[in-house]
């Protein structure tokens, strides 16, 4: 079976020819309109390259290095070689400025573009005569650096974003579809809804869907973040993606184009990146205002220094480092390139953010509360304890017990018999089987009369129900077995919802970060303080109806808590919405609850503390990056105005554009040193 991109994925090529949009959201025009990653490469070598002419022609390099380089017209030769760098490696920056001064959206391009037309055509001015020194040298190296640092900036960006763009290139090009009761190839984009495919032994799953024949263990680590093979067999459901490992499977195909699972990860992902985070909108502000401050002390630089010195050369010297060193260029890719490395991490992990701001106040969470039932439970009866009386040990109980109940369809008949299967009991038959509505059911195995029933209907066979069996919690229910005409008590099995093992290491981690664990459920007091005693939790709320599980978030909140709520996204969108974090479960394909900030893809309460160590990391990076990328152009701008120049420390233009790209690596580095931590 062949790998490639499934056109029913809709996703753009990341390669290195790929075009930035001209607009983003909210109007905002990107710095990098209409250039790609390979434009940028290509100019900057083809600047560079006309740079050495540029530098040996120059007479401050010249006298620099010792050596001496003349001929008629020499002036005239560097000035068009360095038009054409001008020109060529510096058009990004000439067009990228117009669209921010065409937008009011000034920023580190106008920065660059003005530096750049102050060092290209006052050094022009004094080839034509005007009185000075021509910095041509000073302009190429400028441009190349620049050149440079965006290319850089670019390949960072997209090298985020391509990690998540590849899982659309899990999906084969083609696979088998039963037609006949035979295998046929097909292309994956010619299936339709209700297709039954067949897929290998270690082919990939080349869409979503349900098993409907074999049975295998399916690899989902690429998708959800779960490292385990999962077991999949008849009803399963199927990621498309997912690797089959060991059995052959028969799927119905079950969710197309834009409605499977991939798809939807793309878009929420895409939709999470693209979105202003609260962190944004500061470091949008702060270059906004920087870039102004940079011209400011631009324009006050060159006065000062013009009056000081004299020089004219000089002071434009002054100005050009000035606005190359204060470009917020670090500023600019601070917060973005974390929203694109985070966000991919967190799909490949099972953690779908959508709301940014949502993600990045996980930090800040001091209470999590969590929807009981599919929860922090597994959703359905199961056995809880088995009590045996009158001489019955407890598989033997468990075995009568599923013998009557292999006819009912009923949620207790269903957790009866998978505990009797997990325990590899054989089953006996029952003659005469009889159900008695709402009460229970009878039948006769192994030739004697036996009856399942309910507390009330236990009653009316004049049996004596000791206490503690009475108060059982959950649901109980009794096995009475009738012996020449005396009826016996011989057991009784409680059943309950499950508490699903991730919950007690969910709870757990929760407390380790110093977030209180509330629960919120529907059920009755009894059931709701067992799971509470179970998993050791801070408090809950019981017998509360959907419609009521706002207002307890609500309450949570007035006492000061910053509360984050766990639910299905169904029922719990109310408490979803009213939450500062709304955290909804998504099982398997279901990825679209509207409510939530994040969805959890697993359905797994272990990955609550995850979220808000990852929210919290991510945020931190945030923060460490605004820091660097501020704080290092408090102590720039004032040295490159000269400062330290009685100190015989000053900085040429080229040097500024260096220290000015350096930030911006350093701010790549760090932002890409951000890891989930399972």
């Amino acid at each position: 079976m062949n790998k490639g991109n499934n056109p029913h994925i809709h996703h753009a090529n990341m390669g290195d020819n790929r075009r930035h949009e001209v607009c983003c959201e909210d109007g905002e025009y990107n710095k990098h309109t209409g250039h790609s990653i390979a434009d940028f490469k290509k100019r900057f070598y083809v600047s560079l390259a006309f740079t050495v002419p540029i530098l040996i022609l120059s007479p401050v390099i010249q006298h620099l290095f010792g050596f001496f380089v003349a001929f008629p017209g020499d002036k005239f030769v560097l000035l068009a070689i360095s038009t054409l760098v001008f020109f060529y490696g510096g058009w990004p920056f000439l067009i990228g400025a117009k669209n921010e001064i065409k937008n009011r959206t000034i920023g580190m391009m106008t920065l660059i573009s003005l530096a750049i037309n102050v060092a290209y055509f006052y050094g022009a001015a004094v080839v034509l005569g005007f009185p000075g020194e021509i910095f041509f040298w000073e302009l190429a190296t400028l441009i190349d650096i620049m050149l440079l640092g965006h290319w850089i900036e670019m390949r960072s960006v997209m090298g985020a974003s391509m990690a998540l763009e590849k899982l659309s290139a899990l999906i084969p090009d083609s696979a088998h579809i039963i037609k006949e009761e035979r295998a046929v190839e097909i292309k994956t984009i010619e299936f339709q809804d209700g297709n039954t495919i067949l897929v290998k032994p270690g082919e990939r799953i080349p869409t979503d869907g349900f098993v409907v024949g074999g049975e295998s263990f399916v690899n989902e680590s690429m998708l959800t973040g779960e490292a385990k093979p999962i077991s999949k067999k008849l009803g399963n459901t199927v990621i498309g993606g997912s690797v089959n490992e060991d059995g052959s499977l028969q799927i119905r195909v079950e969710g197309i184009g834009e409605k499977s699972y991939l798809s939807k990860v793309i878009g929420l992902v895409r939709q999470a990146q693209a979105s202003k985070s609260r962190t944004q909108a500061l470091a949008d502000k702060a270059a906004f205002y920087l870039t102004f401050i940079a011209i400011f002390a631009g324009i006050v630089t060159f006065f000062i220094w013009f009056i000081i010195s004299g020089n004219i050369a000089f002071a434009i010297e002054r100005m050009a480092t000035v606005l190359v060193i204060a470009c917020p260029h670090a500023l600019g890719l601070a917060i973005p390139l974390v929203v694109a490395i985070s966000t991919t991490l967190s799909a490949q992990n099972g953690l779908l953010v959508r709301n940014r701001a949502g993600f990045e106040n996980a930090g800040k969470i001091s209470t999590v509360v969590f929807d009981k039932t599919g929860t922090l439970t597994e959703g359905n009866f199961g056995v809880k304890n088995i009590y045996s009386v009158a001489g019955y040990d407890e598989n033997e109980l468990l075995r009568l017990l599923a013998g009557l109940e292999q006819n009912s369809e009923h949620p207790i008949a269903k957790a009866i018999l998978r505990e009797a299967k997990a325990r590899n009991i054989t089953i006996p038959q029952v003659n005469a089987f009889k159900a008695v509505k709402g009460r229970g059911i009878e039948g006769m195995i192994e030739g004697r009369k036996m009856v399942v029933a309910s507390p009330g209907y236990a009653e009316d066979f004049n049996i004596k129900i000791h206490e503690e069996l009475r108060n059982l919690e959950g649901t109980v229910i009794f096995l009475i077995v009738s012996y020449r005409e005396n009826n016996i008590l011989a057991g009784a099995v409680n059943l309950a919802d499950i508490v699903r093992k991730e919950s007690f290491e969910a709870v757990k981690k929760l407390k380790q970060q110093g977030i209180k664990v509330w629960m919120l459920t529907g059920d009755n007091e009894t059931s709701a303080k067992s799971v509470s005693d179970a998993l050791e939790i801070d408090g809950y709320f019981a017998g509360v109806l959907p419609d009521q599980k706002q207002e307890k978030v609500k309450e949570l909140q007035q006492e000061g808590q910053f509360v984050a709520m766990v639910g299905d996204g169904i029922n719990d969108a109310p408490a979803l919405a009213q939450a500062d974090v709304g955290i909804a479960i998504g099982s398997g394909t279901d990825v679209a609850a509207e409510t939530a900030d994040v969805i959890l893809v697993n359905s797994n309460p272990e990955d609550v503390p995850l979220l808000i160590s990852f929210g919290k990391a991510t945020y931190g990076k945030m923060v460490q990056n605004l820091i660097w990328a501020t704080g290092y152009n408090i102590f720039a701008i004032p040295l490159a105005a000269g400062i330290l120049a009685g100190r015989g420390i000053l900085l040429s233009p080229a040097l500024g554009a260096v220290l000015m790209s350096l930030s911006t690596v350093m701010v790549a580095i760090n932002a890409k040193s951000l890891k989930i931590k399972r």
